[in-house]
């Protein structure tokens, strides 16, 4: 089955860049892809007998992340038992690939910059002289790099360095055509033969699908391995995806729907609210209102504890601080006090429970120690 005519392009162009050792960045929304298109790129280039090597950037902290490209030396820091030969260094005639490039820190910029400038490296706390590599660097972000550059939170001068070949990937939703062929694929490699009904295929493809094809290939999993059938029909689809109609729907219901759709999928674990819902609101595909809707629900789950808000939707405890400050910082803060008088559903009260067990501990732990 052919690609759509959106991936055509990018493969199209992928194939051009790869005859040559230009520098690529790769943009698009997160799970469309990025690092399947750099793949392609290496696989495709003289390169292709040197590695393919790949970095996440905000996977680690800055000092992680320069011994994890540059290297280290034995005793260089706390931890260093032995030398460590870096990314970069690893990827020499062969190709980096530098995902989530716009998480870097300054300082981390202004070292990429320089290895970009001259190709060359020196491992953390080395004494040696530096070494010149040989590595085809492709980078990949779903930020607007020109609005940090605008911000003063991305270098100009390491924008032009990455940026001489640029492929944008285009979201999911913008080539429903790639949808049949995604799922026979991902089907194909569980290695259960199943089919599915013409209602299924009319959800999956009506669907937004805002978490790309990351989400897809997760939804089609599950229902292969947990729906238990031979032929998947509508009903065994998540409610998100299901809830999805072809048919027009009012401005009103259509939000409300858009909604609870997001609620399902945060709570049911499909969504991230970092890497899909955050970056659906700043590129303005979830409303303010929206957002607030989201977390009216959650409130009413919680009884109205935006502390365990953060676990109900899949979050880290440590982004307690930043999940409230990014909802105050865009006016979608409401107030809990009245879902605090209601009685919370059971995920509520188990939330709630923990969150007082916890508090118990903490105060214990208080009385202890003053003791």
């Amino acid at each position: 089955m052919r690609a759509s005519a959106a991936m055509e392009e990018v493969l199209v162009l992928a194939d051009r860049l790869a005859g040559g050792d230009a520098k690529v960045l790769i943009t698009g929304e997160s799970g469309v892809g990025k690092d399947l298109v750099a793949r392609y790129i290496h696989a495709r280039s003289p390169r292709v007998h040197g590695r393919f090597v790949a970095v996440n950037c905000a996977a680690l902290t800055e000092t992680l992340l320069e011994s994890e490209l540059f290297g280290h030396a034995k005793g260089s820091f706390t931890g260093a038992y032995r030398d460590k030969t870096g990314k970069l260094e690893l990827a020499d005639h062969g190709t980096i690939f530098l995902d989530e490039v716009a998480e870097m820190s300054a300082r981390m910029q202004a070292l990429l910059l320089r290895f970009l400038e001259n190709g060359e490296i020196q491992r953390v706390g080395a004494d040696m002289s530096s070494t010149r590599i040989d590595a085809r660097v492709i980078a990949a972000t779903n930020r607007n790099l020109s609005e940090l550059v605008a911000s003063g939170r991305f270098r100009e001068d390491l924008l032009y360095r990455i940026q001489v070949a640029h492929i944008y990937v285009p979201p999911l939703r913008h080539r429903p055509d790639d949808i049949r062929a995604l799922v026979e694929h991902t089907v194909g490699r569980a290695g259960r033969n199943i089919r599915f009904s013409d209602e299924a295929w009319a959800a999956l493809e009506s669907y937004r699908w805002p978490g790309n094809v990351r989400e897809l290939q997760n939804v089609v999993e599950q229902v292969v391995w947990m729906s238990g059938a031979e032929v998947i029909d509508a009903h065994h689809l998540p409610a998100a995806v299901r809830a999805t109609s072809s048919e027009p729907v009012p401005v009103r219901e259509r939000r409300r729907q858009l909604a609870d759709d997001v609620y399902a999928g945060l709570v049911a674990g499909t969504f991230s609210f970092w890497n899909q819902i955050y970056e659906m609101f700043l590129s303005r595909d979830l409303t303010r209102h929206d957002l607030r809707e989201v977390i009216r629900r959650g409130l009413v789950t919680t009884s109205g504890s935006y502390r365990a808000l953060v676990p109900l939707f899949g979050m880290d405890g440590s982004d307690y601080k930043r999940f409230l400050n990014f909802i105050a910082a865009h006016d979608c803060r409401i107030d809990s006090g009245p879902y605090r008088r209601g009685k919370p559903d059971r995920a509520g009260q188990a939330i709630a429970s923990a969150e007082d067990a916890a508090r118990g501990r903490s105060k214990e732990t208080f009385r202890g120690g003053a003791a």
